[in-house]
């Protein structure tokens, strides 16, 4: 029996017996016609087909430039219909058996430049110094300002920041102490810039006689500090008011900043761990792609062979 037959037979169990939809009968004959193709290429049959058959088609998806989710969905088209052809008796073994799934890199993170950055904190800062607004305008875009500064300057993740103590606003020390995922905790930096935004930002609160709890972001919520939805919200309008896309910034976002920031300008990558309170550094890996472009620049300006004098 000829392979394109084999495939007909599989694709007609799918349409009685799964009730497959023309869309997904139709991407699963494209897949089985590239394998199909590739077999015949390379001298095999899907009755006879390896372990090792299977690998090199894979290999050459690889060579063809196919991402690994698209190379994960042929590779899961090829599985079934294997198993289709070892269940049903037309072949002998399932060769897909012992063949993994290409695996999938990490996507990179969104992260603003130091100008956006720059953009955002400028935009809070305005709405702060705005003699005009109301008082619980002013409190809000004083917080505002506050979070800002408090998140670029620490890389707090999101959770940690909205529950700050009232404390982290009168330290005089440079530094906060963190207790973040399993109660661990770290210091994190504080900048001028922050410290000051967020001493502006108490004194308001506590003329505005909001002194009760021990939260920095007290709120009307069930944990009694600010969400995270609440600050998410927020920080997308100051996007829009920054000229920024709204769908590009969120607080995560800024932690990312902060990361990719420290690196561009020579931090370690084991004390940028540190700091965001990665406990394993291949989490904090993700930014390697800074430390690549940064390591380029390096060799490019530094290497004795790399100058025109050579």
């Amino acid at each position: 029996m000829s392979g394109a037959r084999h495939a007909s037979l599989f694709l007609d169990m799918l349409a009685a017996e799964r009730g497959a939809s023309k869309n997904t009968l139709d991407a699963y004959r494209r897949d089985l016609e590239d394998y199909l193709a590739y077999l015949t290429e390379a001298g095999a049959s899907p009755d006879v087909a390896s372990s090792t058959t299977v690998r090199g088609f894979m290999a050459s998806l690889e060579e063809r430039g196919l991402k690994a989710t698209s190379a994960a969905r042929r590779l899961s088209a090829v599985r079934q219909f294997h198993k289709f052809l070892y269940v049903e008796g037309y072949a002998p073994a399932d060769p897909t058996a012992a063949v993994s799934a290409p695996k999938r890199g990490r996507a990179l993170p969104k992260v603003l430049s130091v100008d956006q950055v720059d953009k955002l904190l400028q935009v809070a800062h305005e709405g702060a110094a705005n003699p005009e607004a109301a008082p619980g305008e002013r409190l809000k875009a004083l917080r505002m300002a506050c979070l800002l500064e408090l998140l670029y300057a620490t890389g707090l993740r999101v959770s940690e920041l909205i529950a700050l103590p009232r404390s982290a606003a009168k330290t005089r020390e440079r530094f906060l102490v963190v207790r973040g995922k399993g109660a661990k905790e770290r210091l994190v930096p504080l900048t001028d810039a922050a410290k000051e935004a967020a001493a502006a930002y108490l004194a308001a609160l506590e003329q505005q006689g909001k002194t009760m709890g021990p939260w920095l972001f007290p709120a009307d919520s069930e944990s009694g500090h600010l969400t995270r939805q609440a600050f998410a919200r927020d920080l997308k309008a100051v996007a829009g008011a920054a000229g920024l896309r709204s769908d590009k910034v969120s607080p995560h976002v800024l932690r990312h900043a902060f990361a990719s920031h420290l690196l561009q300008n020579g931090a370690d990558l084991r004390i940028v761990q540190e700091l965001l309170g990665h406990s394993d550094i291949s989490t904090t890996q993700i930014y390697t792609h800074v430390l690549d472009e940064r390591l380029k620049s390096m060799v490019r300006d530094l290497h004795p062979l790399s100058s025109g004098d050579r």
